[in-house]
C-alpha cells in the first residue's frame, strides 16, 4: 500500500483529510473490505474507520455493500473523481440557490440596516484593511469597481495587466458603458495583443516603460495599494492595503497619476 507523496498531496488537495487518504488508498489496494480489514491495512484506529468510510461514501469515493458485516467497495479512481466532481457541482448549485433566495429575502434588508447603523459610528480613518491572497484582493477590487460612480484609475505591472484583464475585464467593460472613466497605466509591450486590444476598448491605456507597482483608485475615496512584488511571490502570498480615504486619493494618488499621465 505504498503510493507517492505526490498522490497523497493530490488527494489532500481535493479535500481528503489524512485518515480519509489512508483509508481510500488502503481500500484501493484491497478492492473490497470490511471496516476492520481496511483499518488494519491503513493503520487507522478501527473506531474511526466507520465514520471515515461513511464520509468517503458520501463524497463518492467508495460504495457500501449491504452485507453482515458491511463491506466497502473501492471505485475505479476515474469513476470516483467523476462522482466527486458531480457531487461538488450539485452542492454548489444548492448553495447558490440558498444564497440567491436569502439575498431576495427581507433578512438582507435587516442586515443592511444593521450595517448602516454600525457604519455611521465609524470614523473615516478606521475604514482601512490589509488583504492577503490574490483571490481575496481581486474580490475587493471587483467590489470597488462595481460601486464606481465617476472614475477608475489603475497602475499595474506587466503580469498585473494580465491579471486585470482576466479578473476584471467584464466589470471594467460594464463600468465604461455606464460612462465611468477608466484609466490604466502599465507596461504594454510583452503582453498578449488580445488583452491589450480589449482593454483599450474600455479604458484609456497608457504604456509605462518600467512598472511602478500596483495601485488602484476608485472615484475620490477608495484606494488599493499592493504591498508585494508580484514577480517575486506566489499569488497566495500577495498582500494589499485598502483604504477609504479622500485625502489619500485626492492629495497623494491623484497628483501621482497626473505626473505619470504627462510622461
Amino acid at each position: 500500500m505504498v503510493v507517492s507523496n505526490e498522490v497523497l498531496d493530490g488527494l489532500k488537495g481535493i479535500g481528503l483529510n489524512l485518515y480519509e487518504r489512508k483509508i481510500f488508498v488502503a481500500l484501493l489496494a484491497k478492492g473490497i473490505a470490511t471496516a476492520g480489514e481496511v483499518s488494519n491495512i491503513a493503520k487507522v484506529p478501527r473506531s474511526r474507520s466507520y465514520d471515515i468510510l461513511e464520509s468517503l461514501s458520501e463524497k463518492g469515493f467508495v460504495v457500501l455493500q449491504p452485507s453482515k458485516p458491511i463491506r466497502y467497495v473501492a471505485l475505479e479512481p476515474k469513476d470516483a473523481l467523476e462522482r466527486v466532481k458531480q457531487n461538488l457541482e450539485r452542492k454548489h448549485e444548492e448553495l447558490q440557490e440558498r444564497v440567491d433566495k436569502f439575498s431576495r429575502s427581507n433578512h438582507v434588508v435587516e442586515l443592511e440596516n444593521l450595517f448602516k447603523q454600525g457604519f455611521s459610528l465609524i470614523q473615516p480613518f478606521e475604514m482601512t484593511g490589509t488583504i492577503k491572497g490574490r483571490h481575496a484582493i481581486n474580490q475587493q477590487m471587483r467590489s470597488l469597481f462595481k460601486k464606481a460612480k465617476d472614475k477608475i484609475t489603475v497602475i499595474t505591472t506587466q503580469s498585473g495587466l494580465e491579471d486585470l484583464h482576466k479578473a476584471h475585464f467584464n466589470t471594467l467593460k460594464k463600468a465604461s458603458k455606464k460612462g465611468i472613466k477608466v484609466r490604466i497605466f502599465a507596461p504594454i509591450e510583452g503582453n498578449k495583443e488580445r488583452h491589450v486590444s480589449e482593454l483599450k476598448q474600455v479604458a484609456e491605456l497608457k504604456h509605462l516603460e518600467s512598472p511602478l507597482g500596483r495601485v488602484a483608485t476608485v472615484d475620490n475615496d477608495n484606494v488599493m495599494l499592493s504591498l508585494t512584488d508580484d514577480s517575486k511571490i506566489h499569488e497566495t502570498q500577495d498582500v494589499a492595503f485598502w483604504a477609504n480615504s479622500q485625502h489619500l486619493v485626492k492629495d497623494v494618488m491623484a497628483p501621482l497619476f497626473g505626473q505619470i499621465g504627462k510622461k
